[in-house]
């Protein structure tokens, strides 16, 4: 192989699942010197288009990101239904979720991924592109999430 794998090794996003995204935004935003960022709320499933295990999810996220030299730090409370934000707060607490990459060509690099061991675990669309979370904890340590913007 010449290149990597996902086309990209930079690191574009650490998100950390959390209980109160408000509160947690707030204690960063103290703690770091940085401006209390906007609180987002995940698109419903007929815009989002949200799949959990293959199936359609009315899974939403309160989204909170600090944007930290090349990488956002993104802070995520898991309202809704099932998804692996909720999954991962009930059997991890708050913790590192995922890293996340800026991809292109989703399909194909879900499909190497899969293939790789690291199978999709939820997926969905946000204004102006799409994201998919594969899961690597058994042989990375983490969730990879894949982010492909529209040109």
């Amino acid at each position: 192989m010449t290149g990597p794998a996902l086309g990209t090794t930079t690191v574009t996003q650490v998100g950390i699942i959390v209980r109160d995204v408000e509160a947690k935004a707030r204690a960063r935003s103290e703690i770091l010197g940085l401006p209390m960022p906007e609180i987002k709320v995940t698109d419903p499933v007929d815009r989002a288009k949200t799949e959990y295990q293959g199936q359609p999810s009315t899974a939403r996220a309160k989204m909170a990101f600090f944007r930290m030299g090349q990488v956002d730090v993104e802070l995520i409370e898991p309202i809704g239904d099932s998804s692996t934000w909720k999954d991962h707060l009930d059997q991890h607490g708050e913790s590192l979720h995922h890293l996340a990459f800026k991809i292109d060509g989703m399909r194909e690099k879900i499909a190497y991924l899969d293939a790789s061991g690291l199978p999709l675990v939820q997926r969905g669309e946000y204004t102006g592109g799409r994201y998919a979370y594969v899961d690597g904890s058994a042989r990375l340590g983490t969730i990879l999430e894949l982010l492909e913007n529209d040109r």
